[in-house]
């Protein structure tokens, strides 16, 4: 028997590093990620922009810098049940050409 609530749930935090410049149809990759969530009714989604960061092939971008922040990071973040966190991932593969997904873990309180 578990010692935690009954309020909480089990799910998975879905992480997506992508550059702000990436893009999938024609739009922002990011807006085609949280569009494509909202489709397949996922619980939530936050589109976090980065400040600074580097990808796999080290190529730095900052906003300090204005000549290399072409391409600064974001991070899409997606909470929702295990099951439909499994469900979306094929779909996400099929949008994002590169770039890094983690899934980590949760107990859902509220949602």
């Amino acid at each position: 028997m578990s010692n935690r609530p009954p309020l909480f749930r089990s799910g998975i935090c879905l992480r997506i590093f992508i550059g702000e410049a990436e893009e999938s149809q024609g739009k922002p990759l990011y807006l085609a990620i949280l569009d494509l969530a909202r489709e397949q009714g996922m619980a939530g989604a936050t589109v976090i922009r980065g400040v600074e960061g580097f990808g796999p092939r080290n190529h730095l971008v900052t906003e300090r810098l204005p000549d290399i922040a072409d391409n600064l990071p974001l991070l899409v973040e997606i909470v929702d049940g295990i099951a439909n966190i499994e469900r979306f991932l094929p779909l996400l593969d099929r949008i994002i050409p590169h770039g890094m997904i983690t899934v980590t873990p949760v107990e859902i309180v509220k949602g």
